[in-house]
């Protein structure tokens, strides 16, 4: 997210392409290309999170943060990880009412919801950017026993429900 550019961010069509990441290594920023192939992809977006996006831009633009990256710093410059975490992230949620969780929890969120919510697990991996689905299986099948429930409705109604 630290290191997304807005030349990586298509607003009419609704995606954000990762090309790559934006690292911290002994203190230093740097950009970088993302760890695997698989974590260079393509994330379409939910209509609330373009309108949000555009929302952000006026915003930087208005105060007068113009600048490539997405995500930027009071100063213009990049976020760092524990700066973001204490200066926005956990005020938000305290804001919020909501309990402490690290901002790497909101992608298990998203995939626990995806899942839950019947969203196949192949397209799940590809948005988290797994490089296999059993990395994403492995982590999140304790999410899907209502699945099991799910296939035997599908069973019936494929046969034809007989009692």
């Amino acid at each position: 997210m630290f290191g997304l550019e807005w030349s990586n961010v298509n607003l009419d069509q609704g995606y954000i392409q990762v090309t790559h990441i934006l690292n911290e290594v002994h203190g230093k920023l740097k950009i970088k290309e993302p760890k695997t192939a698989s974590s260079r992809r393509r994330i379409d977006l939910p209509k609330i999170a373009i309108d949000a996006l555009k929302q952000h831009r006026k915003r930087m633009t208005a105060e007068g943060h113009e600048s490539k990256f997405v995500f930027v710093n009071e100063h213009g410059g990049w976020w760092r990880r524990t700066h973001f975490h204490n200066q926005c992230f956990q005020p938000l949620l305290a804001k919020a009412g909501l309990p402490k969780i690290r901002f790497h929890d909101l992608r298990h969120t998203c995939a626990t919801l995806l899942l839950q919510d019947n969203v196949h697990p192949k397209v799940v991996q590809e948005r988290l950017g797994h490089s296999k689905i059993s990395i994403t299986l492995d982590t999140y099948s304790h999410v899907m026993p209502t699945m099991q429930q799910a296939a035997s409705d599908s069973f019936d109604k494929i046969l034809g429900k007989r009692s």
